[in-house]
């Protein structure tokens, strides 16, 4: 039970040195934000736009706010901002709606689905080490072609997405698909905003980028709806999410009416962005990090060459090696946890209630982020160091929310499992064949906008490991 609200402490409160400083802060770093208030205290209030937002740094009080208590809060200002991009899907829908929608779309995440997606995503990996093969024979000799593995790794995950969630390629579309994503990137912060909901209405051009984006994913989106409406007979069930939904009906729900356009419109959208936006990230993040360690490198090469043997032999890994493979499990893990694709997650209150001893009054926002707990020195030793073997046993002392990558409570990420398996298999299918080196005199920095991005991205050069496999 919470302490009694007539027994609460005065909450530390961090005056901006100039009129809206926070505002501004938050939209342009709001990592160093985090950081910086964090440090303050677990519990800290700033005021932006006019209203009052509490920092919350210790675990045990992000799963008050994620779990223990998630009844008194609803979605942040962030996520209703999202809404002009992704409209009432699951990352932005609410109460019974959003219960309704999570119901629908479970099936298509359970593990049988699961163990069928991996196909397609070992495929479309493998597809993408045969385009490297013809850059590195089209190279100068000796010379190593370099790739933006930030890019590469976005257009594997599209077309991953694409098949295995959608039942559809999006081939020659992933390009618009991915630009119009980068557009909508840049504009985030102003729909992060207390403001948000005006600020995209603005005739500026980060706003009307924003607008033209949403233009062109909605063309999209709703051409494959259509596509598969006209193509497919009744109750034909495909496997992928797209075939579940336009048959899926709820069995609490009397009418048994299907999804509208709309409604399946919001769905696809919301898992069109997590399901390649965030997994993109987290293997060119972990890519970089690879580069960056070749001593860890060398002890991922180790197990693979274990589990799926080497040069023309060696075999493309299945679902059923993730038992085996668990090094890259812990390299992925880490990459995570040093930079976790969605960094912030952030309710609003809607109830008074107490948290570590205060008062947290309705209409206040409240941010608990992976970024601030998952470098805290308290729960992570040496925190800025990429060290996977940190998880080769489970720490008794460390607080459960210490890390959480994909949120927590009811609203976990429905596809948590789903991007384990796509990070492993792809990082398993491509490393088992080669080996990256950053380009020297770049600075890649984490950007914060929808997901944790690189800036200005991740220029690799490509090293072949083994021979072609037979």
């Amino acid at each position: 039970m919470p302490p009694s609200l007539d027994r609460a402490t005065p909450l530390l409160r961090l005056r901006a040195r100039w009129p809206g400083q926070f505002m501004v802060e938050m939209a342009r770093d709001p990592l160093a934000l985090f950081i910086r208030v964090g440090r303050l205290g677990d519990v800290v209030a700033i005021g932006a736009g006019g209203r009052t937002f509490v920092i919350v740094a210790h675990p045990e009080l992000a799963r008050e706010v994620l779990v223990t208590q998630q009844r008194r809060f609803v979605r942040g200002y962030a996520h209703r901002g999202l809404r002009f991009l992704l409209g009432d899907g699951l990352l932005t829908s609410e109460g019974d709606f959003h219960l309704r929608q999570r119901r629908l779309a479970q099936p298509a995440f359970h593990r049988e689905r699961i163990a069928r997606y991996a196909e397609a995503m070992t495929a479309a990996a493998a597809r993408r080490s045969d385009a490297w093969d013809a850059l590195v024979d089209r190279a100068a000799s000796g010379a190593a072609p370099v790739v933006d593995v930030a890019a590469e790794m976005n257009a594997l995950t599209l077309a991953i997405a694409g098949e295995t969630l959608f039942g559809t390629t999006v081939g020659a579309r992933a390009r618009d698909v991915a630009d119009a994503l980068t557009d909508a990137m840049r504009a985030a912060p102003l729909a992060f905003l207390p403001v948000g909901h005006w600020a995209l209405r603005l005739p500026i051009p980060a706003a009307r980028r924003f607008r033209s984006a949403r233009t062109r994913l909605d063309e999209i989106v709703y051409g494959i709806i259509a596509e598969r409406r006209a193509g497919r007979a009744v109750a034909d069930d495909r496997g992928d999410l797209l075939s579940m939904l336009l048959v899926a009906t709820d069995p609490e729900e009397t009418d048994g009416a299907p999804m509208s356009d709309v409604q399946l419109r919001d769905e696809v959208m919301t898992l069109f962005l997590a399901g390649h936006e965030t997994t993109a990230n987290a293997l060119a993040w972990t890519w970089y990090l690879l580069a960056r360690h070749p001593d860890v490198e060398a002890r991922l090469h180790a197990e693979l060459s274990t589990v799926l043997g080497d040069g023309p032999a060696a075999r493309t890994p299945t679902i059923d090696d993730l038992p085996r493979l668990a090094y890259a499990r812990m390299v992925v893990a880490e990459s995570m946890r040093l930079f976790p694709p969605a960094y912030a997650v952030g309710r609003i209150c809607a109830e008074r209630c107490m948290l570590g001893g205060h008062v947290i009054e309705p209409g206040w926002g409240v941010v608990t982020s992976p970024w601030l707990a998952h470098h805290d020195a308290r729960w992570w030793p040496d925190p800025e160091r990429f060290l996977p073997e940190r998880w080769a046993a489970p720490d008794p002392e460390r607080p459960k929310f210490a890390y959480f990558p994909f949120g927590g409570g009811t609203r976990i990420c429905i596809g948590e499992q789903f991007a384990w398996t796509e990070t492993i298999l792809v990082l398993a299918t491509l490393a088992r064949r080669w080996r990256m080196r950053v380009v020297p005199g770049q600075s890649v920095r984490p950007r914060a906008r929808i997901t944790l991005r690189q800036e200005p991205g991740v220029r690799v050069e490509l090293h072949r490991r083994d021979p072609r496999p037979s």
